[in-house]
């Protein structure tokens, strides 16, 4: 259940792979959206990205607690960039979405994810210091998040197949 120095527990597996399959359909329903605006397949796919981006920001954050948790029974990172590059992903991970929550209050208008009220909109103008980040970085760091994670993906397989590395995909697949 609990992580330990070889491997990742239940849990840990299981918001991981809970988490990719959210940032993949949160990827999917943002290429949908670029390239299919305002098709049928995009309204289907754009309506899930704020509520389901609410949710892998929640996950992130119960990871991050998880993490700090379980610190000292959790396998090392097999180096310093390795550590980096986790740090970085969980760093973007909570600024991505962040963005977009401050830019979804800044603009005025209401927030109810999966029909729980966050916030209520408000009457007047929207609030520029808010919603300018937001309309400038969410989507551009939505985009560096899916290199990293392609990078992070790239660099397990590479471990895998490389004689002289450690396989470090047992650890969290088995």
């Amino acid at each position: 259940m609990t992580d330990n120095t070889d491997r990742y527990g239940r849990v840990s597996r299981a918001i991981h792979w809970f988490m990719a399959l959210l940032i993949l359909w949160q990827f999917l329903s943002s290429g949908v959206h670029f390239f299919l605006r305002d098709a049928v397949i995009d309204e289907f796919f754009w309506a899930t990205h704020k509520p389901l981006g609410f949710l892998l920001f929640v996950l992130i954050f119960i990871r991050i607690v998880w993490t700090v948790a379980t610190l000292s029974q959790r396998p090392k990172s097999i180096n310093m960039a390795a550590e980096a590059g986790h740090i970085a992903l969980y760093a973007f991970l909570v600024i991505v979405p962040g963005l977009a929550l401050i830019r979804q209050y800044g603009s005025g208008k209401s927030f109810e994810p999966f029909g729980i009220p966050l916030f209520s909109g408000f009457e007047g103008e929207k609030i520029g210091w808010m919603v300018t980040p937001g309309n400038l970085l969410h989507s551009w760091l939505g985009w560096l998040l899916l290199a990293m994670i392609l990078g992070h993906i790239f660099m397990v397989f590479w471990h895998k197949k490389s004689a002289t590395h450690t396989d470090i995909l047992p650890r969290m697949w088995r």
